[in-house]
């Protein structure tokens, strides 16, 4: 009994030892949620890189979702009208419905569906019948179908136009650690017919600072910093959730960040404003201290934590290069 008493107290400790270290903080500016906008392309994936294949969508922005016209695209591709078969082809439901309604009268009046079928003339009736209206269906499936395949086999041989199609021409850029390109790469779809700004070299260098001050701010929680750093937009989420920190007693310190990979995704103009999404991959040390005592709650002041986001810069057409939007992975 003894033993059986030692061994459930060892199995107690076993798991309340994880529940008394540390946890990962995930407290930095933006950590754990996507928040932000994107121009013209809030709703829509950002185009993948070997540093960000997939991203999640931004989960709160003051840019509205634009929904497309139909939820089958197919269906509104081809010009397919609402409703079934029947509701579609009136005069085919009619001609049905006379067909059926004249043998059910004929049955109950001695006649039609029944009528004689002790005797040959009546169940050659039967037959023929019978034949005429499946004779009237089949005709009628082949010339919805003959009216109906052209527009869906065009449809289904244009696929190449999807939010973020790859061709085989169009490979992933290199991230060794922050990939350069003259030109920005416009793999999505979205704004393929608008000016692509170029990114250079200065533009990369300013997008690696963003990812440190931003942080660096954040940790101090120095809106007036921010606000040079940020969209109003960004800026009103970065208040919020220091403001929830405030009232839990606790603060984010984000120390020593270093961005180990990044490459661009995609770079395009709207107007007067350029836009750059940017996949990033960088290390810290991200923990959460209680006010009162600089007890860490969360984290570990020794280890550095990885993190990988997708963030959207944008500047006005000669201006600097500000944060517009996070999104996780």
């Amino acid at each position: 009994m003894t033993k059986f008493r030692w061994l459930a107290i060892l199995a107690a400790l076993i798991i309340a030892v994880p529940s008394l270290a540390p946890s990962p903080a995930d407290a930095r500016a933006g950590g754990g949620s996507g928040a932000g906008s994107r121009g013209s392309k809030s709703g829509q994936a950002p185009a993948p890189t070997q540093t960000a294949p997939t991203s999640k969508p931004v989960e709160r922005s003051t840019t509205p979702q634009q929904q497309s016209p139909s939820a089958n695209p197919a269906t509104a591709a081809a010009g397919a009208k609402p409703g079934g078969f029947m509701q579609r082809n009136p005069f085919l439901t009619g001609l049905m419905g006379g067909m059926l309604g004249a043998g059910l009268f004929g049955m109950l009046f001695g006649g039609g569906f029944g009528a004689g079928l002790g005797s040959m003339a009546g169940m050659l009736g039967l037959l023929l019948q019978l034949a005429l209206v499946g004779g009237i269906v089949y005709l009628a499936v082949r010339w919805w179908k003959s009216r109906n395949g052209a527009p869906q086999a065009a449809f289904a041989g244009a696929g190449t136009g999807g939010s973020n199609p790859l061709s085989p021409r169009q490979a992933l850029p290199e991230a060794t650690p922050m990939a350069r390109s003259s030109a920005a790469p416009m793999l999505g779809g979205g704004a393929s017919a608008a000016p692509s700004p170029a990114i250079l070299e200065a533009d990369y260098n300013a997008f690696e600072s963003l990812l440190t001050n931003v942080q660096a701010a954040y940790s101090a929680g120095d809106l007036a910093k921010l606000r040079t750093l940020v969209t109003p937009e960004m800026l009103g989420y970065f208040t919020q959730e220091l403001s929830a920190n405030a009232s839990r007693g606790v603060e984010n310190k984000v120390d020593a960040v270093k961005l180990e990979q990044g490459d661009l995704s995609e770079a395009w103009s709207e107007g007067s404003v350029d836009y750059a999404t940017v996949a990033m991959r960088f290390s810290m040390i991200d923990v959460m201290r209680n006010v009162a005592d600089g007890r860490i709650v969360e984290g570990n002041a020794n280890v550095r934590t990885e993190a990988t986001e997708v963030w959207t810069f944008l500047r006005s057409r000669g201006g600097n290069w500000i944060l517009s939007a996070i999104q996780q992975t």
